[in-house]
């Protein structure tokens, strides 16, 4: 037991694996949809990767940003922290690979070399994930021990706020420049255009992958997310308000979607204070 913690590990763990079994039988019955931006085979419309049409990110631009990676060092995902002990992502970058082979890394732009590496401890993916495919993308997770936070690694706030015409969001990400390439050493970000909700689906021929928990960006052909990217942080006014999911690969001149943080933020506070309850 370390000092100043009342409670053992192994106690902590089974507390935090009954606020899952809670979690999963009180999840909102909301939901959200369609292609994933993870690394996956160019024949499936999921994407995973880097931001196409981006640009380097200054050293500590986006200090919440955190790269899911394999523990043999390949960049899969992204995500964002939430505050020492947890971080959130699409719920596809935790459910296609087992969490014993995946770590979290922050602290650093270039996602070969972390600030820090942590393990994933316990993964909360909504519990209505592709149902219908692609809605609900979103996951908390849990870290084996806390992040120590400086200038380059630190919480992001969640925004209250709900995006309109004309609003501008900024992602960050290692996703690839093209479908299946590989992901750039630097961080990359851009700034992209929210598309209200019925623009976005009359641009995707009212495909049911736009879903009401998504937002949509986009600018033009040749600017968007892609393998990689999943996960990532989608900011506006310097506050979290969505995930990357899905889009055409890549950069195609159609919106991407993005899992709304404000949307899904009872999903979000729930399993919070769950957990802040468990610790108290």
């Amino acid at each position: 037991m370390h000092s100043g913690d009342p409670v053992p590990r192994a106690i902590k763990a089974w507390h935090i694996s009954l606020l899952v079994v809670f979690i999963i039988l009180q999840c909102s019955e909301t939901e959200g949809k369609r292609i994933h931006h993870s690394y996956q085979n160019e024949a499936t419309p999921r994407l995973d990767g880097r931001i196409v049409g981006g640009e380097d990110a200054p050293l500590g631009f986006a200090p919440y940003q955190v790269s899911i990676q394999s523990i043999f060092g390949t960049h899969l995902c992204g995500g964002a922290i939430l505050d020492p002990e947890w971080i959130i992502t699409a719920a596809h970058c935790v459910q296609d690979y087992p969490l014993d082979v995946l770590r979290v890394i922050t602290g650093t732009n270039n996602w070969h070399e972390p600030g820090a590496v942590r393990q994933l401890a316990i993964a909360i993916p909504h519990c209505r994930h592709d149902q219908p495919e692609f809605h609900n993308d979103i996951a908390l997770v849990h870290l084996n021990e806390p992040l120590v936070f400086d200038n380059l690694t630190n919480k992001i706030e969640l925004s209250h706020e709900v995006l309109k015409e004309g609003d501008v969001v900024t992602i960050t990400g290692w996703g690839a420049t093209r479908l299946n390439g590989y992901p750039p050493d630097l961080l990359q970000k851009w700034d992209f255009n929210f598309i209200p909700h019925e623009e976005c689906r009359r641009r995707w021929e009212n495909d049911e992958g736009v879903g009401v928990g998504h937002i949509c960006s986009m600018t033009r052909e040749g600017e968007g997310a892609c393998n990689g990217d999943s996960g990532g942080p989608v900011t506006f006014k310097g506050k979290l308000v969505g995930l990357v999911n899905w889009g055409a690969p890549c950069a195609r001149g159609k919106p991407d979607m993005h899992a709304s943080t404000v949307y899904y933020r009872d999903f979000i506070q729930l399993a919070l204070s769950q957990c802040t309850r468990l610790r108290g």
